[in-house]
């Protein structure tokens, strides 16, 4: 039963999972987001140590992508496509030490 739900569920295998990740990479990359930063540590107290352990480098950009998107959208506007082209909305930071901290 749960080989059947991780072939449903992963793009490679199923074309309807490939087209929802492209969506929501297209959705991500108009305003400059990574998919971890849509994880939020006052909902979840993992990710809010998670987001401690990491290096002050990350958090800082992170930081920064969330203030970017913020004013974006208040603003209506999206990232210009030479810029949106050079993000990356699925290269994780957070999920490594999101494994660690939860194991402990």
């Amino acid at each position: 039963m749960a080989s059947l739900l991780q072939a449903f569920i992963d793009p490679r295998k199923n074309w309807l999972a490939k087209q929802h990740m492209k969506s929501v990479s297209s959705r991500l990359r108009r305003y400059g987001l990574r998919y971890d930063d849509l994880y939020d540590p006052y909902y979840d107290l993992d990710i809010k140590e998670a987001l401690k352990r990491l290096p002050r480098e990350i958090v800082d950009a992170r930081n920064q992508r969330l203030k970017r998107a913020m004013d974006l959208s208040m603003k209506h506007e999206y990232l210009a496509d030479d810029l949106q082209a050079m993000q990356t909305p699925f290269r994780s930071y957070l999920q490594e030490m999101l494994t660690l901290v939860s194991v402990v």
